[in-house]
């Protein structure tokens, strides 16, 4: 049996090999995926080459150890079929439909621990959803929202999207996004955003009373924009002792801040948030299994398979990329489908 996976060959170049599949070893599987996510946030910076040179991709997923360094396979969001079981492994799990956190490859084997098999109840373009949920329900675990705050969240890509959308089932004031896309401020307004502005909207300083040295009304902000210049505009809106939640990854994009005016004096609390962990103050109540168990029930919920924009044959992978790269206004959620 021969597979097909990707590589990341040099900035703005990948590749799809093939060879021979894998076979299972004892405790394994063998899935054959049906379809895959492009992560537009994380990938890119890994198509461009923009990842810091020392970083792990990510010691706590076993498929994705070691370090950047290319030629190098990457990505996170597999969903497929069992068709192949290694010794000590029931037959019960052949046919079974499971999701992966895999880099994007037409075959693979991994235990079965690490893989999340898929509720009857949700489709497999749903299911493609589950480690970007993971990472919205994570972002609001660490934001901590509050009845009546004023919450604004910068970017609006497919993890702005999610985070927005679980936003909006809160009592608050009100619900703000930044987003320089139409294509991504419609679907932020479908979300359940009350406003949608532009980086450049005016409306947006007037309407949240920002002023230079002064702070402004929100309460919570989150910057998920992957764009550095926005933190700094994230700041600009906190007010006394507001929150602003990180989970863009710049990569190596250097960040400038004013932290000598507001900032200082304002209290305002910079908080990192990445799904790989969870924050310390949680952990006692909260662990991995539950946060995906919850992962699941929000994705019946939100049904994020809407925000599919692009559908591209494995094969087609160079475009797909490019796409991403050249007209992010065009694409929300891109993904590959194995059986074209």
């Amino acid at each position: 049996m021969r597979r097909l996976r990707l590589q990341f060959v040099e900035p703005g170049r990948v590749r799809v090999l093939e060879e021979s599949a894998p076979e299972p070893v004892a405790g394994q599987v063998l899935v054959e995926a049906d379809f895959s996510a492009i992560s537009p946030g994380t990938e890119m910076l890994v198509y461009r080459g923009q990842w810091p040179a020392e970083l792990s991709r990510d010691s706590t997923i076993a498929a994705l150890s070691g370090t950047f360094a290319y030629p190098v396979s990457y990505g996170y969001a597999c969903v497929g079929r069992i068709i192949a079981v290694g010794q000590d492994v029931s037959d019960d799990w052949l046919n079974r439909r499971v999701f992966g956190f895999q880099p994007h490859q037409s075959h693979f084997c991994a235990d079965l621990d690490v893989l999340q098999p898929i509720p009857d109840d949700i489709n497999d373009h749903t299911a493609l959803f589950l480690a970007s949920m993971e990472t919205a329900v994570n972002l609001l675990l660490d934001g901590g929202p509050l009845i009546g705050e004023q919450v604004v969240v910068f970017g609006q890509g497919i993890i702005g999207l999610l985070t927005t959308a679980l936003l909006a089932r809160f009592p608050l004031a009100a619900l703000r996004t930044v987003e320089r896309f139409p294509k991504r401020r419609t679907a932020s307004q479908q979300c359940g955003a009350t406003g949608c502005y532009a980086p450049d909207d005016a409306d947006l300083l007037q309407t949240l009373g920002a002023s230079a040295g002064q702070g402004g009304k929100a309460d919570l902000i989150y910057e998920l924009s992957g764009n550095p210049k926005a933190l700094a505009a994230a700041l600009s809106l906190s007010r006394f002792s507001g929150r602003v939640v990180i989970g863009s990854w710049y990569g190596s994009k250097p960040v400038e801040l004013d932290l000598g005016s507001f900032f200082h004096r304002g209290r305002v609390a910079l908080v990192s948030s990445q799904v790989s962990s969870l924050a310390p103050e949680l952990t006692g109540r909260w662990h991995k299994s539950r946060r995906l168990q919850l992962s699941w029930d929000m994705l019946r919920l939100i049904k994020p398979a809407v925000f599919i924009t692009q559908t591209f044959a494995f094969d087609e992978a160079a475009r797909a990329y490019d796409l991403i790269d050249r007209s992010p206004d065009q694409t929300i959620q891109v993904i590959f489908d194995y059986r074209l």
